[in-house]
């Protein structure tokens, strides 16, 4: 029961043909609904956190909710920085504590980008933190990110071992068609799986990172709107692709929209049909219980690691 790094629950999942969930949490109610379902069907667990969560809930709560976490439930859970913009980002999440991060420089250069990622990757080696990078520009809007179609890019294959060599990073994110937010796809879904074949091709046995993956799941988009929200025109990554992606050399999905939009459906839910109740714990715990029911959907039928602790 401790906080550990990736590293070895990626490979696992890459030899065991499953993508362990790396759920983006910013408050208690969150870490406890998805540490309960992890907890139940014994599966590995990343939890990870933006910038925009530190800034929310605070680095030092945040960190010691998860500790909290892993002493209560006997999980090892890493914790991950999520979308680390900068070097300074990625040294401060080292430094308050995470054992994994993300160093996100796609909006530059190549070379800036294998720079950067490099710089990073010293500093965390030294430290015993993992560290992912990311090709290809994901669109859409999730916290600080705000990609418009139009500066998005699919990653390059013939660039990833370049990349890989020289940065000495230890998973890759690459933009194959998910997209930020729950608003993904204006027309039919559709995931580039022959760039996923060409770079597990090119650099065999390495973990492949999944941003953008929630589905927004149609369940929890009626209830939001039939209690008031107004989110029309929702629509994710249908599950068969994501457990398709499982199953070759994607090894971590990130999972955020579906469970902001399953906790804000179940207290939408409760709010309305108990306008009387006013204490936060009677709709927080309505939250909590849905994060469980969705957490425990995603490992058993996306991502397929249930039982692999």
């Amino acid at each position: 029961m401790a906080l550990v790094s990736s590293k070895e629950m990626l490979l696992k999942a890459y030899q065991g043909g499953y993508a362990v969930g790396a759920f983006n949490v910013n408050n208690m109610e969150l870490i406890q609904g998805i540490v309960t379902a992890c907890k139940e069907e014994s599966a590995p667990l990343i939890l990870q956190v933006s910038n925009g969560a530190r800034k929310y809930a605070g680095p030092i709560y945040l960190r010691k909710l998860v500790e909290a976490a892993t002493q209560e439930s006997g999980l090892d859970i890493c914790l991950h920085l999520d979308h680390g913009a900068s070097y300074e980002d990625c040294v401060s999440a080292i430094k308050d504590g995470f054992t994994s991060v993300m160093i996100d420089a796609s909006h530059h250069s190549f070379k800036e980008n294998i720079m950067i990622t490099t710089e990073v990757v010293k500093y965390a080696k030294d430290h015993g933190v993992t560290v992912e990078a990311e090709l290809g520009r994901l669109a859409g809007i999730e916290d600080e990110i705000n990609v418009s179609d139009a500066d998005s890019s699919f990653t390059d294959p013939s660039q990833v071992e370049e990349f890989v060599s020289k940065t000495g990073v230890d998973s890759l994110a690459i933009a194959i068609g998910t997209s930020h937010g729950a608003f993904k796809f204006k027309g039919e879904p559709k995931l580039r799986f022959d760039i996923l074949e060409d770079i597990q091709r090119r650099i065999p046995n390495f973990p492949i990172v999944l941003h953008g993956a929630s589905s927004v799941l149609p369940k929890y988009v009626d209830i939001i709107t039939q209690h008031g929200g107004s989110i029309a025109g929702a629509k994710g990554v249908p599950e068969e692709m994501l457990r398709q992606a499982a199953r070759m050399a994607v090894c971590k999905i990130n999972i955020d929209s579906d469970l902001r939009l399953a906790f804000t459906a179940a207290i939408r839910q409760s709010i309305y049909q108990n306008p009387s109740h006013f204490d936060p714990r009677q709709y927080l715990i309505k939250g909590r219980e849905i994060i469980t029911e969705v957490v425990r959907h995603k490992i058993v039928h996306v991502l397929g690691c249930g039982g692999k602790i």
